[in-house]
């Protein structure tokens, strides 16, 4: 489970690279429209890739350290056995069933988008949509690789320890937050 993490972490740390070539891109699309009176098609979408890309890829890290949107209204008053069992039955009856879901309706899509080679139709646009698509089924794997790490450690947390504690960190927090 260790190695996955750390694919997980790797990627979602290589990934928030990805966030300032977006913000000078999309500075450079601004000053060549603005001050030069210039289109940068290629440039526009590849931002627009990249930001597919953080968004997509990064997902498991997100879930990794807890960073997903959470209405915690009950939740941070739970106890910490309470907490493990709202993110272990999560994870294994939202989680898991709407990767699957993901899966199953987005990959004959992103086939037929390799079959054709699609590319964009904006003129000077890039020709690699069929690579922004696939990473649709990334987003699976990057949910589905940090969703099975997180079954593991909740279900070893209520399954396999007498204090919730143990499996978790002291504070309660997740085995990769700090």
């Amino acid at each position: 489970m260790n190695q996955l993490e750390k694919i997980t972490e790797l990627i979602g740390r290589g990934v928030s690279w990805c966030t300032l070539f977006i913000v000078l891109m999309t500075l450079a699309v601004v000053i060549l429209r603005y001050a030069f009176n210039t289109g940068a098609t290629a440039l526009q979408e590849t931002a627009l890739y990249l930001h597919g890309a953080v968004l997509t890829l990064a997902a498991g890290y997100t879930l990794k350290h807890d960073g997903h949107v959470r209405v915690d209204i009950f939740y941070r008053n739970f106890s910490v056995r309470t907490r493990h069992w709202v993110d272990f039955l999560g994870t294994l009856f939202l989680l898991m069933p709407v990767c699957l879901f993901i899966l199953y309706s987005s990959f004959d899509y992103v086939l037929a988008s390799w079959r054709v080679g699609e590319s964009s139709v904006e003129a000077g646009g890039l020709a690699y949509v069929y690579l922004q698509k696939s990473l649709l089924l990334l987003l699976v794997v990057s949910l589905l690789l940090q969703g099975t790490v997180e079954l593991v450690r909740h279900g070893v947390a209520l399954f396999h320890s007498d204090d919730c504690d143990c499996a978790s960190g002291k504070d309660g927090k997740r085995g990769g937050e700090q």
